[in-house]
């Protein structure tokens, strides 16, 4: 089907789910940048007789969404819509970091409540610059294993190229944020008595088997969710939205 044959209600139709899909994404990493390392969960859970810890920051609880967004867009709409996407989530990364940086240098009023956004300022832009370079490297990573593995199926095994992808980018993701949230901005509760090369590796541990967990359980709605979408959009399978 060539575009001019398709009706006019299903390109707007295609439009809108676009258009959702990338405010979703946008809104999950802005909430992700705000959260950021401001509180971290201290999960844990019992293997043989011995807990484990998982500290996770809350900020990294809406991650997941966005790797399911970009691997709709991926799917639906191709690898230049889905980098296009990607980019503009690093332009509000840089206007975050801007309205944060600025709501700091501006003359205000001293109060409890000056001191707690201090707190968070700091945090938020320590969080911010480490989310900008593992989110450029984690998202344009996943874009380009979706697309070669896609390419490697012949567009089959679905399952394949979402979970592979994601999986893979996250060991970049995770691992940057990490590093970068300690050393450059020392956001993490670190344990001055115990070996920090331990913490850091549970931290990233525990951060990498969150996003990986949580992408082999979006597996089935993102299965699903892509053949309803195909027949809403009248995309013909294995095609992609010019």
């Amino acid at each position: 089907m060539t575009s001019q044959d398709i009706p006019d209600h299903i390109k707007r139709r295609r439009e809108t789910v676009f258009l959702i899909l990338s405010g979703i994404f946008l809104g999950s990493l802005t909430m992700l940048n705000i959260l950021g390392t401001s509180r971290f969960l201290n999960l844990s859970f019992e293997l043989f007789g011995t807990s484990i810890p998982v500290p996770l920051a809350i900020g990294v609880l809406p991650y997941p969404i966005t790797f399911l967004c970009t691997d709709f867009i991926c799917e639906l709409y191709g690898e230049r819509r889905a980098n296009q996407v990607v980019w503009m989530g690093f332009a509000l990364n840089v206007l975050v970091l801007f309205i944060v940086w600025l709501g700091g240098v501006l003359p205000g009023f001293e109060s409890p409540e000056a001191e707690a956004f201090e707190t968070i300022r700091r945090l938020a832009l320590g969080a911010t610059v480490a989310s900008m370079i593992a989110y450029l490297a984690a998202q344009f990573c996943d874009v380009r294993l979706f697309h070669f593995w896609k390419r490697i199926t012949k567009g089959k095994h679905l399952w394949l190229r979402n979970n592979a992808s994601t999986m893979v980018s996250q060991i970049v993701d995770t691992t940057a944020v990490i590093l970068i949230t300690h050393y450059y901005a020392d956001g993490l509760p670190i344990n001055d008595t115990d070996p920090v090369s331990d913490q850091l590796f549970v931290f990233i541990a525990s951060g990498y088997v969150f996003k990986v967990l949580c992408a082999a359980i979006d597996t089935v709605p993102f299965y699903y969710g892509v053949g309803w979408f195909r027949r809403y959009l009248m995309i013909e399978e294995g095609s992609e939205i010019d």
